[in-house]
């Protein structure tokens, strides 16, 4: 059996367990997939840990996505890193290769595009899009909207430095897409969006949104990269002032797909999984 986990502290919420099994019953694909906690200070430990449990099993391990706060120590322990990989210099999906080389990627750029584009509906091909900070999850998914062709992208910070570091190891890649990229602290967000992107967990910290109102265009479409609770005090102003609002449970389900696809060589059906998660989420919970 082909084995596969999510590794992460905490991990017990994840719902990649559910999204890989689908995967496999709707492309024929046999493995296992299960969750690992991993002490905060000992990531690559546990994953050699899951890979020596899995050998003396009699199985084999195929691979781990790779969730907070272990993405940079994923890129560290990786041997092979791919170009998105490389750029965004944080890794949420590692595959064991059988020389005994590590490859990872990052696919977390790629969900949101394709859940923006395929699930949303909404082009980003020169569009106006504003960033909201510049931590791993920023880092994650600034190149492919850069390759997506958006027309201009503002990246924005608490810390202006951190933005512009950000910035200025992406300026080759926009340059290339032929994108105006620029970065700016919070207090300095200028002019309106047609993508509002927060890559924050502003609403899980309890602290707001952290730009006005006036960013968003109108029919702007403002998307948070977390789901369920931690999402809803950004999902409730982005509707409050008009915005089609969107949480990142899509994005998950189709980094997910890119990671099943990277393992297996099969693109599973990633939209209508998303559509069964959303409908067992708001399933009325049972006595």
């Amino acid at each position: 059996m082909d084995r596969y986990c999510v590794i992460g502290h905490p991990v017990e919420h994840s719902r990649s367990p559910w999204i890989h099994a689908r995967f496999a019953a709707l492309t024929g694909q046999a493995l296992d997939y299960g969750r690992r906690l991993a002490p905060l200070d000992g990531f690559a430990a546990s994953v050699q840990a899951w890979r020596d449990e899995v050998r003396e099993a009699g199985d084999r391990a195929g691979g781990c996505n790779i969730t907070v706060p272990f993405k940079f120590d994923a890129a560290a322990l990786a041997t092979d890193r791919t170009p998105r990989a490389e750029l965004a210099r944080a890794v949420n999906t590692l595959r064991f290769e059988a020389d005994g080389r590590i490859l990872g990627d990052n696919t977390d750029g790629a969900g949101l595009v394709n859940d923006i584009q395929g699930n949303a509906g909404r082009p980003l091909a020169g569009a106006d899009l504003l960033l909201i900070g510049a931590g791993g999850a920023s880092a994650g998914v600034l190149g492919p909207l850069l390759a997506a062709g958006v027309r201009r992208l503002v990246l924005c910070n608490r810390t202006e430095d951190k933005a512009r570091a950000l910035v200025d190891r992406h300026a080759a890649l926009a340059g290339a897409h032929g994108v105006a990229l620029q970065a700016c602290g919070l207090d300095a967000v200028a002019g309106d969006y047609d993508v509002v992107v927060n890559a924050t967990a502003s609403s899980l910290a309890g602290g707001g949104v952290p730009v006005p109102a006036r960013v968003l265009r109108p029919g702007a479409l403002a998307v948070d990269m977390m789901y369920g609770p931690a999402a809803a005090g950004f999902l409730a102003w982005a509707e409050a002032h008009g915005a089609q609002a969107r949480d990142g449970l899509g994005m998950l389900v189709e980094q997910a797909a890119e990671a099943f696809a990277l393992w297996r060589g099969v693109r599973p059906p990633a939209a209508r999984v998303l559509q069964e998660l959303r409908d067992l989420l708001n399933a009325p919970r049972r006595p």
